[in-house]
């Protein structure tokens, strides 16, 4: 993994002043130091300066970028950020074709893709990746992006300038781009945050290239192109043959997934999803002579004042405990104590760029952060309960019955927490169900299906191209700002298609939440770890964290100079630090309840301060 920057300029030749236009590009790069602490490098040509940080994990010697190669006299120059899990069968297929390569690097075979496919090379890309070519037989800037944004690639146009990078404020470091929020800044921020409209960078004039979408830069201008959608179809396989079928993408998955020539290591809470990864993954090690490492969390205090609730109905530890033993593995149990947790909310927005998840967030960056010290890669059990229908909101009425994102379906609390002038100048409840009509009109329809299970398919529609792109979004953050890789088998695209199409009472085999891919992993688990009941990312239920957090809003609601209260209510603001927090109440997702949303106020207050940003209405 690395981070990538960089602008393209078709109407003006770059390399009369190449020192200056690099010397641009290496700051915007050292903005991304974290993503890539093991090396730097930058290129200028005509019309592009790029630049790459370079996390190194695979050839370590002979992936440095940018990377150039020439085919008929010219030059192709890439920099990238990802892996690619089918570079071995691409390599021969090159080969075949009569390329050359003189590295063992992922990063030369996509290289060699592009100028063997061209514009379609992404269709042939197994992994996760965001790339630019600097292409000089089209004389464009080809950037692209992985099929559900696994890895960030943003943007905005200065002058008819194409400026790019893998982070937001890496775009801040080129002259004229700056902090601004508009009032569709603000929608996002209060009516859809933590998620965000795909392609929405949330700063005004800022972008991002959407997931399954590439994008060419030219002379013409700027457009982009999707290369791949969800597509609906009629199932053909019968229940054995799905659970063969999934069995075996899972299991490729993870396989491919292990390729790296660095320390690697899996997330390993004992639910359904990391276990699975975790035994393959530890079987795989086993028959090389190899012992894997895993990794729990958990939050000081959670032993003494966990409690059941429908969202988290067991506490972790006891299920880790019996996957370690059933793996063997070298684990390594990691826990969070309650000032670590608060302070690192502000070092998650920095991570981000953008308020964010709240402890959720800060809690795993600093889980990866300890990560980091002994382990360059993990794999994670992210984006299985999107897949194969694990979240509550895919079984309640309500989810059916309701015309909203099914994860936050009451916007009143957001829109009583804003001055009322402010509200009524966003229309938040107006933007947001935009935004759902908007995604309910994209929903792939099968002819002849069910209303019910037309509804099913919506609901795994939201779920794929909203809430799993949230969380892929804050797990890429949250590792990278440690210069951690984590991948995420799950969302390899086989799997995503295939499940899609898949129907209910195949998912829910037997009205078993995921029983699909509970039977897809008989073999692999013990019986009891099988059919555990989903239990999310832990969070802490200390009362001394929930303590610490509203005597920290408090003191910023106190303070009149704090740029918060340009926005926020203060009597609602006031209540909201008075009443006793409801955790069985979420106001996004499973986790978010009263304790984070005044944690996400103290986030939106740090972002605004940090980045110094004007607000405009």
């Amino acid at each position: 993994m690395c981070g990538i920057a960089g602008f393209c300029d078709y109407n003006d030749d770059l390399s009369e002043e190449a020192p200056f236009w690099g010397a641009l590009a290496k700051r915007m790069g050292s903005q991304l130091k974290h993503r890539g602490p093991d090396d730097s490098g930058i290129h200028v040509s005509s019309h592009a300066a790029l630049a790459h940080r370079r996390l190194a994990v695979v050839d370590i010697e002979g992936g440095k970028q940018p990377m150039t190669a020439v085919a008929d006299g010219l030059r192709y120059t890439i920099v990238y950020n990802g892996e690619l899990y089918n570079s071995a069968e691409l390599r021969d297929e090159l080969k075949a074709l009569g390329h050359t390569f003189e590295t063992q690097s992922d990063t030369e075979v996509l290289l060699k893709c592009y100028i063997q496919f061209g514009f379609t090379c992404a269709e042939k890309l197994n992994g996760i990746f965001a790339f630019a070519v600097d292409d000089e037989r089209r004389n464009c800037c080809f950037l692209c992006r992985d099929r559900f944004g696994v890895k960030p690639l943003f943007y905005s146009m200065e002058n008819e300038r194409l400026i790019f990078a893998s982070e937001i404020k890496s775009l801040f470091e080129y002259p004229g781009i700056n902090p601004v929020i508009d009032r569709q800044g603000l929608c996002e921020v209060f009516g859809l945050g933590p998620a965000r409209t795909a392609g929405n960078g949330v700063f005004k004039n800022i972008f991002e290239i959407k997931p399954g979408f590439f994008a060419v830069f030219d002379r013409n201008g700027f457009e982009t192109h999707p290369y791949f959608e969800l597509k609906s179809y009629e199932h053909p396989d019968s229940y054995e043959d799905s659970v063969k079928r999934v069995r075996y993408l899972v299991e490729d998955a993870v396989t491919r997934q292990l390729v790296s020539d660095v320390p690697l290591c899996t997330f390993l809470s004992g639910g359904l999803d990391s276990s699975i990864i975790t035994a393959l993954a530890s079987r795989n090690y086993q028959e090389s002579g190899k012992i894997l490492s895993t990794y729990s969390f958990d939050f000081t205090g959670n032993e003494k004042y966990f409690k059941p609730t429908a969202f988290q109905p067991d506490a972790d530890k006891p299920w880790v405990d019996k996957m370690v033993e059933f793996c063997k593995t070298d684990h390594h149990y990691l826990e969070c104590n309650n000032v670590s947790l608060a302070d690192r909310l502000y070092d998650s927005v920095a991570a981000k760029d953008l308020p964010g998840m709240a402890d959720v967030d800060s809690s795993l960056l600093y889980f990866c952060h300890l990560v980091k010290k002994n382990h360059v890669v993990g794999l994670s059990g992210e984006c299985a309960d999107e897949i194969f229908g694990g979240y509550p909101w895919f079984h309640k009425k309500e989810a059916f019955d309701g015309h909203c994102f099914p994860w936050s379906p009451d916007l009143s609390i957001r829109t009583s927490l804003l001055i009322p002038e402010i509200a009524d100048a966003l229309n938040i409840e107006d933007y947001v169900n935009m935004r759902y009509e908007e995604s309910i009109a994209a929903v792939p329809t099968l002819e002849g299906e069910s209303p019910q299970e037309k509804r099913r398919r919506e609901i795994s529609f939201l779920n794929i191209n909203w809430f799993m792109s949230t969380l892929l979004d804050r797990k890429d953050r949250a590792s990278m700002a440690s210069g951690l890789e984590v991948r995420v088998p799950y969302a390899d695209h086989r799997i995503v298609q295939y499940a899609f199409n898949a129907p209910w009472e195949y998912k829910c085999h037997d009205g078993v939440v995921k029983g699909l891919l509970r039977d897809a992993a008989k073999e692999w688990l013990p019986e009891d770890v099988l059919t555990r009941k989903k239990s999310p990312y832990p969070k802490t239920h200390n009362p001394a964290y929930e303590i610490l957090i509203r005597q920290r809003l408090a003191s910023v609601m106190a303070d009149s100079e704090e740029p918060i209260h340009k926005l926020i209510n203060k009597s609602t603001a006031a209540e909201l630090l008075r009443e006793k927090s409801d955790y069985g109440k979420p106001w996004f997702g499973q986790l978010m309840a009263g304790p984070q949303l005044m944690a996400y106020l103290l986030q939106i207050n740090y972002w605004l301060k940090k980045y110094d940003i004007t607000i405009e209405l």
